[in-house]
């Protein structure tokens, strides 16, 4: 089962998350008409179908995803191929994104991507991981998708550590951005199983989940939503 709808009518797709997520990004990488982009797990390519048209680069923004959902934005490029096979092309790129994508690599794979992306990058190029805070996540959740998150989040610890040793001189910080959501699109993203730690929960315990939510939450939920950026420059 592969993940569709993280970006599918969720606050990742919505413009005030889009733009707020633009103007963390303008804060820690230069961006012109002459940047050359490549998105891994681009999912729709929301972020940098919006980078295309603010900027008109040069050379079209490039997304990359296992997954080729119906909605993919037209203004970019985009290609149905995973990370590793597509990185061993060696394309030369000014800024590789990598958002909340990390969790389905493994170790020995995790390691490979890292340095293909290295190679990757053109003088003074940037790469920037993304991943969910790991420690005292705020993300609305039931008694059964709470322990799969945060196994899920267990894991990422692992894996981060492994990008930091990787990464020498690397920049970390935070991407917060304020969520309010009504209670009843958030229990049908659940039912979309908007999150990979729900993709191999049972429909009975997705619905036993989404009636705690019900119960859990006021009508409109609020809470942050936090991602590590850790940023490396050639």
């Amino acid at each position: 089962m592969y993940l569709k709808n993280w970006d599918n009518k969720t606050w990742l797709s919505s413009y005030n998350y889009i733009f707020n997520f633009y103007k963390f990004l303008r804060s820690k990488v230069i961006i012109n008409k002459h940047t050359k982009i490549l998105d891994i797990g681009c999912g729709r390519a929301n972020i940098i179908s919006f980078l295309q048209r603010k900027y008109k680069f040069k050379d079209k923004a490039i997304g990359i995803d296992i997954i080729k959902n119906k909605d993919i934005k037209k203004n970019i490029i985009f290609k149905k191929i995973d990370a590793i096979n597509y990185l061993k092309k060696r394309k030369k790129f000014d800024l590789i994104l990598v958002k909340q994508t990390i969790h389905f690599f493994s170790e020995s794979k995790l390691k490979t991507l890292l340095d293909l992306a290295k190679e990757n990058l053109r003088k003074n190029g940037v790469l920037i991981i993304f991943s969910l805070k790991t420690k005292n996540n705020k993300i609305p959740s039931f008694r059964v998708m709470k322990s799969k998150l945060n196994k899920s989040l267990e894991r990422d610890q692992n894996l981060l550590k492994i990008i930091k040793r990787n990464l020498i001189n690397y920049k970390s910080s935070f991407f917060n951005y304020r969520v309010t959501i009504s209670k009843k699109k958030y229990i049908q993203m659940i039912k979309n199983r908007y999150m990979s730690c729900l993709l191999k929960i049972s429909n009975q315990q997705l619905k036993k989940g989404a009636d705690e939510i019900e119960l859990k939450y006021k009508k409109k939920i609020q809470f942050t939503d936090t991602l590590l950026c850790i940023l490396f420059k050639k």
